[in-house]
């Protein structure tokens, strides 16, 4: 699940840069999700 929501992130935040919707929200969220993922990689589970 967490890979579904950092690929949706990526393309929101792609279209961001095409449309400019969302502004600064988009760039914070993908920040969140990089987080996560991170995160998910050093403990190391598994989804």
């Amino acid at each position: 699940m967490l890979w579904t929501i950092a690929i949706a992130l990526l393309v929101l935040w792609a279209l961001g840069f095409i449309a400019a919707i969302g502004g600064a929200l988009i760039h914070v969220l993908l920040v969140i999700g990089l987080i996560l993922i991170i995160v998910q990689l050093v403990t190391g589970k598994k989804g």
